[in-house]
């Protein structure tokens, strides 16, 4: 066997061409020069801003005079200019952004909108502060039931205090809930 494997390896190998020249071929640049292997690597200094077209060419001069006669025109005609050129322009109208759901800062008027949030809530969420280690179990047993956990998740949870329990309940289910924990050893409030 092991004749018969080394004739058909010296028949493979008389049929490759023979290579009579290097291995490997470099093609450089005329000026190229290699590396220093003992110098420290060049750091690049980031832009301060990618543009991945490129520097622009300056603006022409009929819109440096355009902007020179919207800069000295008085406040009251510059407000009107972007309005005018959106009409102009046929661009669509921008539609209202919905500020429902931010919290408001600031003052008394401020104080008086979230009174009126608060006042037209309708569903509300309960949170665990805190808890008795004495009465730990308890609690534990009746997060497990508002919130169909498993033993480990409900005590995990129950740690972890102050914690949501439950979202979107109704008044009268997130007052049922926070009797149930107080009467368990838990306090908990609605939010």
């Amino acid at each position: 066997m092991r004749i018969i494997a080394l004739t058909r390896s010296s028949h493979i190998r008389s049929t490759l061409p023979k290579i009579t020249g290097p291995l490997q071929f470099r093609a450089f640049q005329p000026d190229f020069v290699p590396r220093d292997p003992k110098a420290k690597p060049k750091r690049y200094k980031y832009p301060a801003f990618y543009d991945p077209y490129g520097p622009k060419p300056p603006p022409s001069d009929k819109i440096i005079q355009l902007a020179e006669r919207i800069v000295a025109l008085p406040p009251e005609e510059r407000r009107q200019i972007g309005p005018t050129l959106s009409e102009r322009l046929r661009h669509p109208k921008l539609q209202p952004i919905s500020v429902e759901g931010m919290e408001a800062q600031g003052g008394p008027a401020a104080v008086s909108k979230t009174e009126e949030k608060q006042a037209e809530k309708t569903a509300f969420d309960v949170k665990l502060e805190k808890f008795d280690a004495a009465s730990k179990v308890k609690v534990i047993k009746e997060v497990r039931a508002f919130t169909n956990l498993g033993l480990k998740e409900a005590k995990d949870l129950v740690e972890k205090a102050p914690v949501l329990l439950k979202q979107g309940l109704t008044k009268e289910e997130a007052n049922n809930m926070i009797e149930k924990i107080k009467a368990a050893g838990g306090v908990a409030v609605i939010e």
